[in-house]
């Protein structure tokens, strides 16, 4: 059976923007009968790369991951510098952000979508890898992200 599009059909993490990362860290700790996990900022556009629109963006976040059996939960309080982050959460208030996606062959995968007309919205690398917003808002009604590992 195809994957589809992206290769995969696995989602891999939902995002969730929030205001206060330790307050909803602890919100779902205590939920689900766990530790909150410690939160972290993004690298800086230094060493992230970080584009935005396709210019380079300052935009950095608070990040707080929740491993949730097969599924990862990523909580995400943006900075106040232009990003994916800050817009979506400025226009629709906290809650759902995007699902993500292993992929292999990002470029590859990212050229299929746009001929789709689903363009990055944002993208960056991290420690061991990278990952690409898409705006897939029209078709899938939810961002898409795409992560690669190295």
């Amino acid at each position: 059976m195809s994957q589809g599009v992206l290769g995969t059909n696995v989602i891999a993490q939902i995002g969730i923007l929030v205001h206060d990362i330790e307050a909803t860290s602890k919100a779902y700790a205590e939920f689900f009968g766990m530790e909150p996990p410690k939160w972290s900022w993004t690298d800086g556009v230094d060493v992230a790369k970080t584009e935005y629109h396709g210019e380079p963006s300052e935009a950095r976040a608070k990040l707080a991951f929740f491993n949730m059996g097969s599924l990862q939960l990523e909580l995400i309080e943006p900075d106040h510098h232009p990003s994916t982050w800050r817009e979506y959460l400025d226009a629709h208030g906290e809650g759902p952000h995007h699902i993500a996606f292993v992929v292999n062959g990002m470029k590859t995968v990212v050229q299929v979508l746009e001929k789709r007309g689903m363009n990055v919205i944002q993208k960056g690398e991290y420690t061991g890898g990278r990952y690409a917003y898409i705006d897939t808002l029209d078709d899938m009604k939810v961002i898409f992200e795409l992560l690669e590992n190295d």
